[in-house]
């Protein structure tokens, strides 16, 4: 069915704070993260920084997010800021130094051919030291952009899920330089995996379906950099449970296997207890990109 013809969806999950007056957008930043499957929403009051809405919708591919996003919050102009994250995207990495704006098709062919209907974007992460200086490439359908653009103006940026996780990791982190450990994020079929130290060492994504190609991808790369497997701490956060099969196949493979916390920085409010601590990281780190 053509997205414009799309009927509203009914949110998955659907969580507001008595205080949250959408009627206001002005008073809130608006972030959200398109996933192939699902668009996830959240709403930060700018006066408490404090997340006081969220959704969690289906979303059958990307074409169609403009029709769903019309029932949603998404759809409604006027927020003081909006970060819109694409997940499923080829996203390589560049120093901030060796990057030159206009040579963004160039850089980004190296991974990924662009189609006709889309466009080659550059996001730079707002890092807290230099030797993270880093700009993401990332392609993105035109008529999003156009759309995104058309709706709700320059207070509205689009960037990669990769931007974001990269952003709440390194906020958590801070200035200071950390021995080196690996991050692990799964949403989607999609694993994101990043290797972070005295600076980003490894990042990347993978399309996963099995408990096995996460354990496959996660040893791989442990292996590739260094890393052991029994003695070095992996922090994980997503879609799973510590009773499902992939944290328990995982967990034979990696010692020091722990889930994540929400980002620092943040309040959340009282109905988010409902949701674990280590979902949803990577739309909640939206708040931590300019």
């Amino acid at each position: 069915m053509p997205a414009s013809t799309t009927l509203p969806t009914a949110p998955t999950l659907s969580l507001r704070d008595e205080t949250f007056d959408a009627t206001n957008p002005t008073a809130y930043h608006l972030y959200a993260l398109a996933n192939p499957g699902r668009l996830r929403l959240a709403a930060l009051e700018a006066a408490r920084h404090k997340i006081v809405a969220f959704d969690d919708l289906p979303l059958a591919s990307l074409a169609e997010l403009p029709a769903v996003a019309a029932a949603t919050l998404l759809g409604q102009p006027g927020w003081a800021r909006l970060r819109l994250g694409l997940a499923g995207r080829a996203t390589p990495l560049l120093p901030a130094p060796l990057y030159r704006t206009g040579d963004e098709v160039a850089y980004l062919r190296l991974h990924h051919e662009l189609a006709p209907n889309e466009e080659a974007l550059a996001y730079t992460l707002p890092l807290p030291a230099p030797a993270t200086d880093i700009v993401c490439l990332f392609a993105a359908p035109t008529s999003l952009v156009q759309w995104l653009q058309q709706l709700h103006g320059p207070s509205a940026r689009l960037l990669p899920q990769a931007s974001a996780l990269l952003g709440g990791l390194l906020h958590q982190r801070g200035p200071s330089p950390a021995p080196r450990q690996l991050y692990l994020n799964l949403a989607d079929h999609e694993l994101t995996v990043i290797v972070l130290g005295a600076q980003v060492d490894f990042c990347n994504s993978f399309t996963v379906s099995t408990a096995e190609d996460v354990v496959y991808y996660t040893i791989l790369v442990m292996q590739e950099l260094g890393l052991n497997p029994d003695q070095d701490v992996v922090t994980i956060w997503g879609d799973l449970t510590g009773d499902s099969a992939t944290f328990a196949l995982l967990s034979t493979y990696v010692r020091q296997l722990r889930f994540g916390t929400r980002p620092f920085g943040l309040q959340y409010f009282y109905y988010l207890n409902e949701v674990a601590d280590y979902r949803h990281f990577d739309l909640f780190s939206l708040a931590f990109c300019e």
